[in-house]
C-alpha cells in the first residue's frame, strides 16, 4: 500500500516539468545578471558616462575603475550564464555588489523623506541580490561535488 502524497509534493510534481527545465533556469540566471549586463555595456558603450559615475563615488582614478567595473560585470555575467566557474562569477558579481550598495546606497547619511526611503529600499533589494549570488555559488559547489562523488 502506497503512502499519500503531501499537498505540497503534488504541487512540486505539477511545477517540476516547467520550473524545473534548463531554460528556467537560465531564464534565472539571465535576470539575476541583467542589472550587470545592462551596466556593463552601457559603460562601455559610454565610456565618458562611466569615467563620470566613478568620480561620482569618489574612485579613482576613474579610467582604470571604470575599466576594471565593465570586464567584472561583463566577464563574471558570462561565468554565471555559460556555467564555467559559475560559482566563481557568482561570489564575484556578491562581493562587487556588497561594495558598490556601501558605496552608492548610503541611506543611513541622508535626511528622512523620500529620497532616504527610496535608497533604503535599493540598499536591501540589493542585499537580497547578494544573497541569490550566494545561492547560485552554493548550488554551483553542491552540484560539482554530487558529480565528483
Amino acid at each position: 500500500m502506497s503512502t499519500p502524497q503531501s499537498f505540497s509534493s503534488k504541487l512540486a510534481a505539477l511545477a517540476r516539468p516547467v520550473l524545473g527545465s534548463n531554460a528556467i533556469r537560465f531564464l534565472a540566471y539571465l535576470g539575476l545578471c541583467a542589472a550587470y549586463l545592462q551596466g556593463g555595456f552601457n559603460k562601455l558603450t559610454d565610456f565618458n558616462g562611466a569615467l563620470g559615475e566613478m568620480n561620482h563615488f569618489g574612485l579613482a582614478p576613474a579610467g582604470v575603475f571604470a575599466v576594471l567595473v565593465i570586464i567584472l560585470e561583463l566577464g563574471a555575467s558570462a561565468l554565471i550564464l555559460t556555467g564555467w566557474m559559475r560559482w566563481l562569477g557568482a561570489l564575484a558579481l556578491a562581493g562587487f555588489t556588497l561594495m558598490a550598495t556601501f558605496i552608492a546606497l548610503r541611506y543611513w547619511e541622508l535626511p528622512v523623506g523620500p529620497e532616504r526611503f527610496g535608497a533604503a529600499n535599493s540598499f536591501y533589494e540589493h542585499l537580497g541580490l547578494i544573497g541569490g549570488f550566494l545561492l547560485v555559488a552554493w548550488l554551483d559547489l553542491k552540484e560539482r561535488e554530487r558529480v565528483a562523488a
